[in-house]
């Protein structure tokens, strides 16, 4: 049987965010359904049964990953991508999100990693899910290699936001040539910039750039 447009959309997704569980395909694929997850049940059993996609049931529910993605059905980082998929569907629900890149690279080992890389309301943030506790060395070190991400100047100017998704709070105090924030998620991230009315102007409903000035 060939591919629907839709199959070639989970597919899709599946390549790019590495794994994808059963309800969050059903959100993002079915959601104008009467019963998303039996149909998104139905469309993945055929795509596993044709050798389109493959499946892990060491999850509840079961998760799925592209036929390109190499990775063990136990991993440990499968938690670590399903917590990307979540500030995904956080992030398209809160206004206009044109780019999410997942683990994007910029370079060698040793340049700086960020899990996402996303342009929301036309502003450019890399966004660490971080959801092991880092000692503040490891943040340090971190934040170091996006300095010199920075310097490189391999990314247009301005140069993104850096977000700390983590229920840890780190003691940030060095100098950085960006805006360095932190919350628990990204929606208390754009809460917290309401309060500072004449500093910072989000359009709730709007296109319009995210404009971040704090004083």
């Amino acid at each position: 049987m060939s591919l629907t447009k839709r199959d070639k959309a989970i597919i899709k997704d599946l390549n790019k965010f590495r794994v994808m569980d059963r309800d969050s395909i059903a959100e993002l694929h079915f959601s104008n359904l009467k019963n998303p997850q039996y149909a998104a049940n139905n469309v993945l059993l055929r795509l596993l049964r044709d050798g389109e996609i493959q499946r892990s049931t060491s999850f509840v529910p079961y998760v799925y990953f592209g036929p390109d993605v190499q990775i063990k059905k136990n991993s440990a980082k499968i938690n670590h991508f399903l917590a990307i998929l979540n500030v995904y569907k956080e992030i398209r629900k809160l206004g206009h999100l044109e780019t999410f890149l997942v683990e994007p690279k910029y370079g060698s080992k040793g340049v700086a990693e960020p899990d996402i890389f996303c342009m929301f309301r036309k502003t450019g943030f890399f966004i660490e899910v971080q959801k092991t506790v880092y000692s503040e060395k490891q943040m340090s070190d971190k934040l170091a290699r996006y300095v010199d991400l920075f310097n490189a100047g391999i990314m247009a100017k301005p140069f993104p936001h850096v977000i700390i998704l983590s229920e840890q709070r780190y003691a940030i105090d060095g100098e950085y040539p960006f805006r360095v924030f932190q919350a628990e998620s990204f929606t208390q991230f754009i809460q917290s910039l309401k309060p500072q009315q004449q500093a910072v102007q989000i359009p709730v409903k709007s296109n319009d750039a995210i404009k971040i000035k704090i004083n």
